[in-house]
């Protein structure tokens, strides 16, 4: 499932600092935008009602955990970004970013030991 951006701010702060209540993700959240406490639990309870989060109802405070990964997630986006903006063309993607962007040496370093290892395990030994 994909989160829309207010979401994907909660999911962020959760998977950043782990379990928290709405305070604590409503504070984290506040520091950068303006989000009132009432719409963060909203989306909160939303985000459980879509099996994005998780809740841990104790005496006093309702604790939330991210219920999908980070990793998952973004390959999600990624995947559903480069099929629906790119027509499912990773090459076109990877052009894109990088004719527009000035990737430092160290970026391009670790994107030909990627391609190196994605070339080793689709050579036939």
């Amino acid at each position: 499932m994909k989160p829309t951006d207010a979401e994907l701010e909660i999911l962020h702060v959760l998977w950043t600092n782990g379990p928290s209540t709405v305070r604590q993700v409503h504070d984290a959240l506040s520091q950068n935008r303006d989000l009132g406490y009432t719409t963060a639990l909203k989306l909160m309870q939303i985000m459980v009602e879509k099996g994005l989060l998780t809740r841990q109802e104790d005496a006093r405070s309702h604790t939330y955990t991210a219920a999908v990964s980070e990793e998952a997630t973004q390959q999600g986006l990624v995947d559903r970004f480069v099929e629906t903006a790119f027509r499912g063309s990773a090459s076109k993607l990877v052009m894109q970013v990088l004719g527009n962007h000035k990737a430092s040496r160290e970026e391009l370093d670790e994107i030909k030991l990627l391609l190196d290892n994605l070339n080793r395990h689709d050579t036939p030994a």
